[in-house]
């Protein structure tokens, strides 16, 4: 899943090439990161 930089819309297939958001037309997506915390063991 991707969203758009501007209007913040959902994207789920970015596969093409020059895609563009349907709302707003922008080119800049990010990708969604899962909200999970991860824990390490000192050494």
């Amino acid at each position: 899943m991707f969203r758009c930089a501007l209007c913040k819309e959902r994207i789920k297939d970015i596969s093409t090439v020059g895609i563009q958001c349907e709302n707003c037309g922008s080119r800049v997506f990010y990708k969604e990161r899962p909200n999970v915390k991860k824990e390490l063991k000192a050494r």
